[in-house]
């Protein structure tokens, strides 16, 4: 009878990690942990094992050791029952270690020269023709030569260091690699079992991708060509079902997000919104009329008023002054005298 035993694969990027058998089902007779390169080449990966040992093997709970891996890349974790019909239920913990970072080494990453996008580079596995290598904004396969693309590799020399890439891939039927995220330098889908890739998934994350983005074009068989811009990007068909048959990706420098004005207490003059406010209430104070304007009521009133007020005043005593006239000349009429003073 075969034992059970159960296989897990975990992205892991470059560093030194702690490797911790944490838990078992079965704490009598422990599964056994076996870890190895699943994808990378195995020369990326290093394990520091106890004198006594030769294989990077974790036997019963609270056992560990330590890894080293010097490009991100992929971990094999199998959980093996240790008899027949036995458990090979574990918990296995993954704990980076640091030593920390020196004030002189923030200083230099702080002050450190924009990123080399040049050397961005996708590996993919088209079906037909094998790998294919292509640089930043070039086409794997594409729309001149559309082909089934199975699995990517993205490959940074100079990525900068405090920036983590993810991607994934969905396959059109399960399989193991389907789904799970690997970082630069790993392989995600498959090779040479005609299974294309339906799916895609990029994340960018960390201090040193603040103004970096992905700029992505995907082709899926018999849909328009889509274009992705973002630090997270999902993409597929438009059932979700088509393969990718064509696919370009490139990094580039975000532009810069323009920020709302910010509610403050100035407006554009520079003076603050309460002296603003005091300043207008002001000038309608000094603007004001006199009360002695307000009672007149002549219809042309301009800036010059009292002027025309006068003038207004003079019409109307020459009126005034016609009208007695007149009215002395009808009644010396009247009463039958010479109306001389009339002109």
């Amino acid at each position: 009878m075969e034992r059970t035993r159960q296989r897990q694969t975990i992205a892991v990027n470059r560093g030194l990690f702690l490797v911790r058998y944490a838990a078992a089902e079965d704490n009598v007779r422990p599964p056994i942990v076996t870890l190895a390169p699943a994808s990378a080449p195995s020369e990326n990966f290093d394990f520091l094992l106890h004198p006594d040992h030769h294989e990077a093997v974790l036997w019963q709970p609270d056992s560990c050791l330590i890894m080293r891996t010097f490009e991100p890349g992929n971990l094999s974790v199998e959980v093996k029952a240790s008899y027949d019909g036995g458990s090979a239920a574990a918990t296995v913990r993954i704990e980076p270690l640091t030593q920390g970072r020196s004030p002189v080494t923030a200083k230099t990453a702080n002050t450190s020269k924009a990123p080399r996008l040049d050397s961005f580079r996708i590996l993919g596995h088209v079906t037909g023709l094998g790998d294919q290598e292509v640089s930043a904004d070039h086409w794997l396969a594409g729309p001149s030569a559309p082909s089934r693309i199975e699995g990517i590799s993205i490959k940074w020399p100079d990525k900068p260091p405090d920036l983590d890439i993810r991607y994934a891939v969905k396959t059109a039927k399960p399989q193991p690699t389907s789904g799970i995220a690997v970082g630069v330098g790993a392989f995600s889908g498959t090779r040479g079992k005609t299974m294309p890739i339906v799916a895609l998934f990029l994340e960018m994350s960390g201090s040193g991708g603040e103004n970096l983005q992905f700029v992505a074009d995907a082709l899926f068989l018999g849909a328009p060509t889509k274009r992705i811009i973002g630090k997270r990007i999902v993409v597929s068909g438009p059932t979700g079902r088509e393969p990718l048959v064509g696919l370009r990706i490139s990094v580039s420098i975000a532009a810069a997000k323009q920020k709302a004005p910010a509610k403050t207490s100035k407006d554009q003059s520079g003076e603050p919104t309460d002296e603003i406010r005091v300043f207008h209430n002001r000038l309608k104070v000094d603007v004001e009329r006199p009360s002695d304007f307000r009672a007149n009521s002549a219809k042309h009133l301009r800036s010059n008023g009292n002027v025309k007020v006068e003038r207004d005043q003079v019409v109307i005593g020459k009126q005034q002054q016609r009208a007695d006239q007149i009215s002395s000349a009808k009644k010396q009429v009247a009463s039958g005298l010479p109306s001389n003073e009339m002109r």
